[in-house]
């Protein structure tokens, strides 16, 4: 969110370039308006903006989300960092930025987030995949999938927020809370199992998604539109 749209778009490239889908408001309030409505990942955001300033694009974006947010600013000045801090930001970059070094700190951030609960004693649906918390059930089609615990650990994770990407540090922190050691790529092998289980062809996923060289997101509506088309 930024009203330079040279930056935007060389930003747009590299975050893309990692398997992201970057969305790029010009001013506080179209910025605001993306915001709930996309509901994104991570918002990157210019404390110089017009409309509404970046402060105020914070301080009611942490009135109703806990998504991520890293000013990125010209602005050095460390009583702004301090504020921009307080204010919920989780990172505070100054420009001009290395691209791979805003990459690396977007994924140190995402890796600090974890997975949002969901409420155990509910039910939650999508499609043709439901999850009931209570009895620890997954049905496909009415059908129960019997799941390993922690199959069930991941699908509960994703389908806690649809259309997010879980990095696979994100995923193995939800796995093994305690830090255990476990082979390379584990999340790989649980969520090809997993696939294996709900999706009706799992070389084709309708819902768990790879974001290449990221890591994996379940199915949100805007998924299943492009499919549709």
């Amino acid at each position: 969110m930024d009203d330079d749209e040279e930056l935007c778009t060389s930003l747009s490239y590299f975050v893309g370039r990692e398997g992201f889908r970057p969305l790029v408001a010009h001013d506080g309030l179209q910025a605001l308006a993306l915001a709930r409505q996309q509901q994104p990942v991570l918002v990157i955001l210019d404390l110089v903006i017009p409309k509404i300033d970046g402060w105020e694009v914070c301080r009611e974006l942490r009135r109703e989300s806990d998504v991520p947010i890293i000013f990125l600013t010209g602005r050095a000045e460390p009583h702004e960092r301090v504020l921009g801090l307080e204010l919920g930001a989780d990172d505070y970059v100054i420009k001009p930025v290395n691209a791979a070094e805003l990459i690396a700190r977007i994924k140190a951030v995402l890796r600090r987030k974890r997975p949002r609960a969901v409420a155990q004693d509910g039910i939650l649906p999508s499609g043709d995949l439901m999850v009931d918390f209570a009895k620890r059930r997954v049905l496909l089609r009415g059908v129960a999938v019997s799941l390993t615990v922690s199959e069930y650990k991941l699908l509960h994770a994703l389908m806690s927020a649809p259309g997010r990407t879980f990095l696979r540090d994100e995923l193995l922190n939800h796995l093994y809370p305690a830090g255990e050691a476990v082979v390379d790529r584990v999340i790989d092998v649980h969520i090809g199992h997993l696939r294996q289980k709900i999706e009706d062809d799992p070389a084709r996923p309708q819902h768990i998604l790879t974001t290449r060289g990221v890591g994996y997101r379940f199915a949100d509506d805007e998924d299943r539109d492009s499919t549709i088309r």
